[in-house]
């Protein structure tokens, strides 16, 4: 769900008028497509908000110099909200066919978009001639885009999960910023002593709510070794001794040790204002959450560090890894399409340009040096570039996050139908952060049974 990234689920609500926006984004519309002059007109989804004013001058800038090196071509931009996917809404907008021309999605949103119609196979036009840095992108992340041999979206993002710590408050508590924890009863140990020093902080918070909650129990459970799904994606395969653990280990952290705050059902931005604010002391995520904490939610970056996801009783057996990409709707002219693949080379896939830009974000309130996106495959020209840029330009504490990137978890992508069953794992998760006396078999046995009718529906 960055997040990559992968899959991050966004918590904010869409930016005011957005529904007559997209509405009058069909490609069809005066908006849309070529006009007399041969000029192309594409709209795109993701432009930032008002309140992210670098992050918008940047793609204000971005869009004003593609169009002067491509006078033939008009970017149309739409803002869809902070974290450009609020899934209720993108839902939305594939049923009603509201969505722009080149639309922003979740690696997890492939199903999604070919079950609505909605998206255009753009095989025959993706290539090194139309994006330069093609052959460099890992080809892991081209096939979470691929169905059937064919490819509807371009990756623009990817990211794996960690741990995610509080540097000011570790110290505080006694514990060693240099050696965080490796395991969760480890986890569950620094918990006590932080919330310790200061009851009103949470030495662990957790999601369970708005499809975050699903999202991190899949996540805490690829740390125990389990899986979601069976092999073939047919069954629920959460419900074993890994799963349990999972819940366990929070119930026990939230009603035996009273670490975890008293304030449950936190979505993306609930947690996070918390972190910000000095009142959480861990909490799983990617590198990139640190990015939030600090340009959306006013947190400073000297105080986060970010390690190895931990396991059971070592080191996490797998972690999460998630992102994001670019989807082309249904309809769209050659021209169109190859307009679209021109911007989002220019802007997400281009070292030194757009997203790579880390000379123009060092001075910025944007972080240079966090160990993401992960886009290019080890030894590609492309990934040097990206490395060497982000080494030079680097204005956040890159020793903050070299337990993490020296150590490379294997990386379990999410499952099939992947918004539709973190909804139903959401009562999992709140059940064990509301309620003392929830039953963890109980728990996930009912979240199994729906699991398994939202597949055998789907089927």
């Amino acid at each position: 769900m960055s997040v990559p990234q992968y899959r991050k689920a966004a918590a904010f609500a869409l930016a005011a008028g957005l529904g007559l926006s997209l509405a009058a984004c069909s490609t069809k519309s005066d908006d849309g497509g070529t006009d007399a002059a041969g000029k192309v007109t594409i709209t795109v989804d993701c432009q930032p908000v008002a309140a992210q004013k670098e992050l918008l001058d940047n793609w204000n800038a971005d869009v004003a110099e593609f169009q002067k090196q491509n006078p033939n071509i008009v970017i149309k931009s739409i803002s869809v909200g902070q974290q450009c996917n609020n899934p209720p809404d993108f839902t939305a907008r594939l049923a009603g066919g509201t969505t722009t021309d080149v639309f922003y999605g979740y690696m997890t949103d492939l199903q999604q978009v070919l079950d609505s119609g909605q998206a255009l196979d753009i095989t025959q036009y993706v290539n090194k001639d139309t994006v330069s840095t093609w052959d460099s992108v890992d080809p892991a992340l081209k096939e979470v885009f691929t169905d059937g041999g064919k490819l509807y979206g371009v990756p623009v993002k990817n990211y794996s999960m960690g741990l995610v710590y509080n540097k000011t408050l570790f110290a505080k508590a006694g514990l060693d910023a240099n050696n965080p924890p490796k395991t969760w009863p480890e986890v569950r140990e620094a918990a006590k002593k932080i919330t310790a020093t200061d009851k009103s902080v949470a030495g662990y918070a957790e999601y369970s709510a708005g499809n975050t909650g699903g999202w991190h129990f899949t996540s805490l459970l690829y740390s125990q070794g389990g899986r979601v799904l069976s092999e073939d994606g047919k069954k629920a395969a959460f419900n074993t001794p890994e799963g349990k653990q999972v819940l366990q280990n929070l119930k026990d952290m939230r009603y035996g040790d009273n670490t975890m705050g008293s304030r449950q059902l936190l979505q993306w931005g609930d947690l996070l204002t918390n972190a910000a604010a000095g009142k959480v002391g861990m909490f799983i995520g990617a590198p990139d959450t640190t990015q939030a904490i600090v340009s959306q939610f006013k947190g400073k970056f000297e105080d986060w560090a970010v390690a190895p996801l931990p396991g059971q009783t070592d080191l996490a057996k797998g972690t999460l890894g998630g992102g994001e990409g670019y989807f082309f709707k249904k309809d769209l002219n050659k021209e169109q399409v190859e307009a679209g693949l021109k911007w989002i080379a220019y802007q997400k896939l281009t070292p030194g340009k757009g997203q790579f830009d880390y000379v123009r974000a060092k001075p910025q309130n944007y972080p240079v040096g966090l160990p993401q996106p992960l886009l290019f495959a080890n030894g590609t020209e492309a990934q040097k570039q990206e490395f060497d840029l982000r080494k030079a330009n680097a204005n956040v504490p890159v020793e903050n996050f070299a337990l993490f990137e020296a150590k490379q978890l294997p990386i379990v992508g999410e499952p099939r139908d992947a918004q539709a069953i973190y909804a139903i794992l959401d009562s999992a998760m709140s059940g064990v952060l509301t309620d003392p006396n929830a039953n963890v078999d109980t728990l996930l046995k009912t979240a199994e049974e729906k699991v398994n009718q939202l597949l055998a529906a789907g089927s």
